[in-house]
């Protein structure tokens, strides 16, 4: 195996938008933040939450809009 081609790993503290923390090992840094883990995400809750999708959806809609005019 090559020397000195891995990356740095880190013992990370994982923060997410609500609240939960966790520590587990990345090669992002000592510190990452996270919009959705698994005590929110909609798939292990089993409660669905809108995060900004009409704001997704609108700058969708409007980016592709001229496409649709030329039929």
């Amino acid at each position: 195996m090559k020397d000195n081609i891995h990356p740095t790993t880190f013992k990370a503290k994982m923060t997410c938008a609500c609240g939960y923390e966790a520590e587990a090992l990345s090669t992002k840094g000592e510190v990452v933040n996270v919009e959705i883990c698994s005590q929110c995400h909609p798939f292990y809750t089993g409660k669905q939450r809108f995060v900004d999708t009409a704001g997704r959806i609108d700058r969708f809609r409007k980016k592709y809009a001229k496409f649709g005019e030329g039929k």
